[in-house]
């Protein structure tokens, strides 16, 4: 199975593109902004490379969130419009679980900084989630990491969280997701014909303004 994916939820742009288990081209690369430029190009640059043309992909994949609203917009936009053209089935995978298979630990603990003292958070434990992606206060992530027990942290919390624990959990070095592991977790799901959502855990900063009563 051919594989494109591409990831820009969260602090990096990334494209990988497998064939099976065999990589045929990974870039990575860390940025804050800017995913909307980056991302056709890397895209360009990875089907050269992988010298596979786009009739050739079997399947699409795209991290759906939690992640900065601009970055999810981004890479699922250009991905749905890739399924649209293309016909190829979209499988959504979240950030978290993303950085949580990247591990290749049995159990891990994805903990990202959601700003506000709060935090994004999932458990992983042999491949399977078994906390659902969910933001809450940073406290409360790390309370529920030391309930969960021994395992690895990864996400942009992770140090903080892990001076917070004791030497059962272990730091990695993983703070934010891959297309590489969006690409092999999107090839193990069942494709489907509906395109992947955005996975929203609160609502937008920006609010639309109030809308004022007619004068009588």
């Amino acid at each position: 199975m051919k594989i494109l994916a591409a990831e820009t939820a969260l602090g990096a742009c990334s494209v990988a593109i497998l064939d099976g288990t065999k990589i045929l081209a990974h870039h990575f690369e860390e940025m804050a902004r800017g995913h909307a430029e980056a991302l056709a190009p890397m895209v360009q640059a990875a089907m050269q490379k992988a010298g596979v043309k786009f009739s050739q992909l079997d399947r699409l994949a795209v991290t759906t969130g939690p992640g900065t609203f601009t970055g999810q917009r981004v890479g699922l936009a250009f991905m749905r419009g890739l399924r649209v053209a293309l016909k190829k089935p979209l499988v959504g995978v979240t950030t978290l679980e993303a950085m949580a298979a990247a591990t290749t630990a049995p159990r891990a603990a994805v903990i990202h900084d959601a700003k506000r003292d709060e935090a994004y958070l999932l458990l992983w434990e042999n491949g399977e989630t078994t906390f659902a992606p969910a933001v809450m206060a940073f406290a409360e992530a790390v309370e529920k990491i030391r309930a969960f027990g021994a395992c690895v942290l990864a996400g942009t919390g992770s140090q903080q969280a892990a001076s917070l624990l004791d030497e059962t959990f272990s730091l990695t070095a993983i703070r934010q997701p891959d297309a590489l592991w969006v690409a092999r977790l999107g090839q193990q799901r069942a494709a489907t014909d509906i395109a992947p959502a955005p996975l929203y855990l609160r609502a937008p900063d920006a609010k639309l303004p109030a809308v004022k009563a007619p004068l009588s």
